[in-house]
């Protein structure tokens, strides 16, 4: 076999259901080609990040390790950078003249602008650059009004993207029955080590990529309650594309209506964010944009340590600190009190979160931020202020989450409410209105 095809490997760490990998298998057998692996650590997005014991990069060096051992047990191998990946395109380009290069595509803006200069690349040379829909079910303009327009609530577009599943099923892309299409290498390539790119290895423990049937089941009765295992964990493996995506509403569409509603809200926002990219930096509307933060840094402080002297907050917090996830429950209650409580910028929130979530994903923490803040695509009025004593009440009552996480509760150690919540909803009532008007 000869002029090899390449694939890659980005947000879809896996050989099963991978449509990209599909394509490019049955692309290598059409063509008396092969396929060879490759994966980049961009440097672009690993030097912007201050924590050298990052838990996604040591999460995502763990499973290129095991895509790497897969592949080799095929007779293949994973290419493993560490740099820029234009400059790692254009040698690759120069010096292996592939046929054809294979991936799946990436939504945000800065992915966006990446792909289509390593197209360029590819077109100056008459190199195929063929892209694939694999992190979601619907993208891009796939689900619209009648009249194009793309939708800004979620009750409609909802209702549409399930008349498009039932006109459209999903459709499975079995990469994984095609493996004597990889190249088939000797010499093998190296893997970077953590070190080696600037991070440390730590003991960590990673969510499951798989959940019961029970969980799914009863996941609309529990998923609202912190101290319950009531919810999947698994937008890391959604970030990353360590499971399928089609795999799991496959098997959701028996089990529980809520439960797919929430892989729609991914479509949902990644459609906002391809849609309306301005989103990334701005508000969705743009009078939002208007609003006069207090934007206090001590405040803000307190708010990220978990010392706020409102008990669910602060457990929301202490936990998102120390295990790099939080329930979406409490991700609504502690950006609600960030942005109305205290009046700071909820990019300012939206920063940290994405610095800390393990399921950091650009599209659905931005979105879920600004339907906190009021300035997202989303029907209710800025009005809307979570109380955190009514929410801990609700969900929280006998304080079992928040007893967990703030040790200190019901003693005298406990810090006292930072700020009184009649107080700061009339203060933010206030302030939004005001430039609302403006």
């Amino acid at each position: 076999m000869t002029n090899n095809t390449y694939f890659w490997f980005r947000r879809d760490l896996r050989l099963q259901d991978n449509h990209g990998l599909y394509q490019a298998l049955t692309f290598a057998k059409a063509n008396n080609s092969s396929v060879s692996c490759i994966f980049i650590f961009d440097i672009n997005i690993l030097e912007r990040l201050p924590n050298k014991k990052d838990t996604r990069v040591q999460f995502l060096h763990q499973q290129t390790l095991i895509l790497k051992s897969q592949l080799q047990d095929l007779g293949s191998d994973l290419e493993v950078w560490h740099g820029n990946p234009l400059t790692i395109w254009k040698s690759i380009i120069e010096q292996k003249s592939p046929n054809a290069v294979f991936l799946n595509e990436d939504y945000e803006p800065r992915a966006i602008e990446r792909d289509n200069n390593v197209s360029s690349m590819c077109s100056e040379r008459g190199i195929a650059f063929e892209r694939f829909k694999d992190h979601c079910i619907f993208e891009k303009a796939e689900v619209t009004k009648d009249d194009g327009k793309p939708y800004t609530v979620f009750t409609p577009y909802s209702r549409k993207w399930k008349a498009r599943l039932a006109q459209y099923p999903i459709t499975f892309y079995p990469s994984e029955a095609l493996p004597g299409f990889f190249t088939q290498i000797k010499d093998l390539s190296t893997h970077p080590s953590l070190e080696e790119m600037g991070f440390e290895s730590f003991p960590f423990e990673y969510p499951e990529k798989t959940v019961s049937q029970q969980l799914i089941k009863e996941y609309d009765g529990k998923r609202n309650f912190p101290a319950v295992k009531g919810t999947s964990r698994l937008g890391l493996h959604f970030r990353f594309g360590t499971i399928s995506i089609r795999e799991k509403l496959q098997k959701a569409l028996l089990l529980n209506e809520t439960f797919v509603n929430e892989l729609i809200w991914r479509d949902f926002y990644l459609q906002i964010l391809w849609h309306f990219p301005q989103v990334a930096q701005s508000s969705f509307k743009p009078q939002y944009d208007k609003i006069e933060w207090l934007n206090n840094e001590k405040d803000f402080e307190r708010w990220k340590s978990g010392n706020t002297g409102y008990p669910i907050v602060d457990a929301g917090m202490r936990e998102l600190n120390a295990s790099g996830f939080m329930h979406n429950r409490v991700r609504m209650i502690v950006a609600s009190f960030l942005t109305k409580h205290l009046l700071i910028d909820w990019r300012w929130g939206e920063a940290y979160f994405a610095e800390k979530l393990l399921d950091f994903e650009l599209a659905s923490n931005n979105g879920g931020w600004q339907w906190a803040a009021g300035s997202g695509c989303d029907a209710a009025p800025y009005f809307r202020v979570f109380n955190p004593t009514l929410q801990t009440e609700k969900f929280d009552k006998q304080f079992a989450y928040i007893k967990k996480w703030v040790p200190e509760f019901g003693t005298h150690q406990y810090a006292n409410p930072m700020v009184d919540h009649a107080f700061a909803r009339n203060r933010c009532l206030e302030t939004y209105s005001k430039a609302l008007k403006g």
